[in-house]
């Protein structure tokens, strides 16, 4: 597959760079969630940056250091950092502390319940809160190396070294562990709940069906998966770690199983995140090299969004209609375009 240079891409694709707003947070961003009708860019240290309509940047202190990670459902956004809080910050701008690690661990994976529940990890132990019942915990052999809950049910993914533990919180029995070696970090569950990804350490992803615990190996990645994105449907997940979108198919019942994955939007820099859109087989694509394009998933159409710069991508993030873009590099230098 031809790589393109992404001076070659800018000059031969459509643009919409003049329809970006341009933002300066002014602090390294390490993601960002709509919260309401704002975009909320959270920073590697004490601050999420609010930003509305009419790209006005507002901070909120959250955290007394580093924050180490982040979950949003439109209504509020969880984040845990490394002064061992997990705090809540809502659509109104109230921060809330939710709970503080006895031992003052850091708490370094947060994960969100559609009821409303929420999981965080702290070391080797995942704890969940779910309406007024009291928090449950549980303990895995090594580091919590990620969380997920399962689209039905109150089910936790609890990914670690050598695997990942399923555990359902409100019953009294042992969790249901998924064997393979390794060091396990991300973890998300398919849509319809069929399939369960990992991103491993080493740079490949590994996959089980869920109904038999069939192994699929999802490797030939030249860096580190640090990005996943289930596609509207969830018939495909994207990924970064590549010159190009790795787009792996899940539409049959066997998923990638002996498949090969699509490969979109090539350049000559890595790609950095990925972000589907809610609604339409689109995606965004950050790239090492500050590159954003916009991807057409039927056919491979691109449109560049932001042209490229001295920062990698960092963060992206639609809204839940799908009609708002939200990004930002590394730097801090971030934008959002209205479609």
């Amino acid at each position: 597959m031809k790589e393109f240079d992404t001076l070659d891409k800018a000059a031969s694709i459509a643009s919409v760079t003049d329809k970006v707003r341009t933002i300066a947070i002014g602090a390294p961003v390490t993601s960002v969630h709509f919260l309401g009708p704002d975009a909320a860019f959270v920073g590697a240290e004490e601050n999420v940056f609010r930003v509305n309509g009419n790209g006005d940047v507002s901070p909120v202190a959250v955290h007394g250091g580093g924050i180490l990670c982040a979950a949003c459902d439109g209504a509020r956004l969880l984040m845990g950092g490394d002064d061992g809080k997990l705090v809540a910050l809502d659509a109104k701008g109230e921060v809330v502390l939710l709970a503080t690690d006895a031992k003052r661990r850091w708490i370094d994976n947060v994960a969100l319940h559609p009821d409303g529940g929420f999981a965080w990890s702290a070391g080797k132990t995942a704890f969940v809160r779910s309406g007024k019942a009291e928090d449950k915990s549980f303990d895995v052999p090594s580091t919590v190396g990620g969380l997920a809950f399962a689209p039905k049910g109150l089910r936790l993914a609890i990914s670690h070294y050598n695997g990942v533990t399923l555990w359902f919180p409100n019953m009294a029995a042992n969790g249901e562990v998924l064997e393979w070696a390794g060091s396990h970090l991300g973890v998300t569950f398919s849509p319809d709940n069929k399939f369960l990804v990992t991103a491993m350490h080493e740079p490949a992803l590994h996959g089980w069906r869920l109904a038999d615990h069939r192994h699929m190996r999802m490797t030939g990645y030249p860096g580190r998966v640090r990005s996943m994105s289930w596609s509207a449907g969830g018939k495909a997940l994207a990924t970064s770690g590549a010159d190009a979108v790795i787009m792996w198919p899940f539409a049959s019942k066997d998923g990638p199983m002996g498949k090969e994955p699509a490969m979109l939007a090539p350049l000559q820099a890595r790609v950095t995140m990925v972000a589907c859109h809610p609604k339409q087989d689109i995606l965004a694509a950050g790239y090492s090299d500050g590159t954003i394009l916009m991807v057409r998933l039927t056919d491979g159409a691109e449109i560049l969004v932001r042209r490229r710069g001295p920062a990698p991508v960092a963060a992206l993030a639609w809204n839940a209609k799908g009609t708002l873009l939200a990004f930002a590099a590394e730097d801090g230098e971030a934008g959002l375009l209205e479609l």
